[in-house]
């Protein structure tokens, strides 16, 4: 019995006095590597996350307070305390607030929406803030480039994922009849939560900001989308000088079921109805559609391209006016009799 305990003791001194392998050196970072982190912790200042708040009534006391509804990511667009996000982050909500990569948390202000462009604009207190993302360009991108999306994923603060640019000018119904174009499809992890986070390019530059993920399951499955940085740039500084986006107008009225009408008697365009005076469209020429016997329309002018691309519905129209600002010139081709011909016509605001 001795003997045995006397082996049992030197077994288990025997275990305590095991070495500990060594740690091996890893060598440096991979050039790619590097380069990743370095885009990533400058950037990772910039964006911020939002948490949303909303208005709730007690059904027994009717007292009113606020609870938590939500949230998603943004990031500041200028040294002013602009905040950049979706619309979808905000639609419902009462207020918000922002909290920052140096754990301040700020009450925000709503300063603008566009729905239509899943955009919308908050401020917050503009001292000591961290600087404004680089902004980059949109209409160049290709499929293949590599992009990074950071964002507050399920609420794991400041997540960077990589991936590419998997397509361009993908659509995005919103509701209401309304469709967002143009949009960037990527295979980066998109989650609920990275709504309003930036997407931006090798260089660090933004050129998108990550709006949606086509998943049944809600979860990223590879196909995720942003809005290009050239509707941002189009888009957010009206929001911040007038509170809302209106794309320019060229002044027709139109109706959408009418031409749904005509294309189904082979009218194919945007019959115009009405013509507003002191319009590009009245200073171009463009000619109503009239009244005939028996109460029967008569085609004027009839839109059917832009810039040579063709229209045929007013979502079409809309879509072509939209991706251009007031004071540029487009070429209009309109069908009048039976002839087609180009109109050159100056934008106006709405």
């Amino acid at each position: 019995m001795r003997v045995r305990l006397t082996l049992a003791l030197l077994f288990i001194a025997t275990l305590g006095h095991a070495q500990t392998p060594e740690v091996t050196p890893r060598g440096p970072l991979w050039d790619e590597e590097r380069a990743t982190i370095d885009l990533f912790e400058p950037a990772r200042d910039s964006v911020v996350s939002i948490t949303t708040e909303a208005e709730v009534v007690d059904p027994f006391s009717r007292r009113r307070f606020r609870e938590e509804a939500g949230g998603g990511s943004g990031f500041i667009w200028d040294d002013r305390g602009h905040v950049i996000t979706n619309d979808h982050v905000i639609a419902q909500a009462s207020g918000a607030t922002v909290l920052l990569a140096d754990g301040r948390t700020l009450r925000a202000r709503l300063i603008g929406r566009a729905p239509n462009h899943d955009l919308a604009v908050l401020r917050i207190d503009p001292q000591a803030l961290p600087p404004s993302l680089p902004i980059g360009t949109s209409n160049d991108l290709r499929a293949g480039q590599k992009v990074f999306a950071i964002g507050n994923p399920f609420g794991l603060d400041w997540t960077l994922t990589t991936g590419i640019v998997s397509a361009l000018d993908r659509e995005m119904p919103v509701g209401r009849g309304q469709t967002i174009r143009g949009l960037v499809q990527t295979d980066a992890a998109i989650n609920p939560g990275n709504s309003g986070g930036p997407l931006l390019d090798t260089a660090g530059r933004l050129i998108g900001v990550n709006t949606a993920i086509y998943s049944p399951s809600g979860a990223s499955a590879g196909i995720g989308f942003a809005v290009p940085v050239s509707t941002v740039r189009r888009v957010v500084p009206q929001l911040i000088e007038q509170g809302r986006y209106a794309p320019p107008s060229i002044g027709i009225r139109y109706d959408p079921m009418l031409n749904s009408a005509a294309a189904r008697q082979g009218i194919v365009g945007v019959i115009i109805l009405g013509v507003d005076p002191g319009s590009p469209a009245a200073a171009a020429g463009l000619q109503p559609a009239r009244r005939g016997q028996g109460g029967r329309i008569l085609p004027g002018d009839v839109i059917v391209a832009i810039e040579g691309e063709p229209v045929e519905t007013g979502d079409d129209l809309g879509a072509a006016l939209d991706i251009r600002a007031p004071g540029d010139t487009i070429r209009l081709t309109v069908q009048r009799n039976g002839q087609l011909r180009d109109v050159p016509i100056r934008l106006a605001p709405s």
